[in-house]
């Protein structure tokens, strides 16, 4: 699956996107690594260099996680937190919620969050 998006940031402020991996920033052939979805990663890196907040959001764990996140920085494409809230929500809300806290999810079995949010900002 390859898709491109473009975020509107909602009244100036810093968007908190996460982001799946399988099916998302690459093409879903678990457990192994598919091709990457060159134009939604580098989306991310810019939209990064705007000062949005990243956060990666997938099933995987150990070295298969840690495959991902090779993956990603091979790439060129970082984040600031990996299966987990960013520091300061945590510090917001006293813990790490099992539930990330973001503004839009970017997932490949979600319905497009991101244009009802586009939607909402015109």
């Amino acid at each position: 699956m390859v898709f491109f998006f473009s975020i509107i940031k909602i009244g100036g402020h810093i968007m908190i996107i996460a982001v799946d991996f399988d099916g998302t920033l690459c093409e879903e052939c678990w457990p192994e690594i598919g091709k990457p979805n060159l134009k939604l990663i580098g989306e991310l890196i810019y939209r990064r260099s705007l000062g949005d907040r990243l956060i990666l959001w997938t099933c995987r764990s150990g070295i298969q996680l840690t495959q991902a996140v090779f993956f990603c920085k091979s790439y060129g494409l970082e984040f600031d937190a990996v299966n987990e809230n960013l520091p300061d929500i945590i510090e917001k809300y006293g813990n790490d919620s099992r539930k990330i806290s973001a503004d839009i999810y970017i997932d490949d079995r979600s319905e497009k969050p991101w244009v009802t949010l586009l939607e909402k900002a015109v």
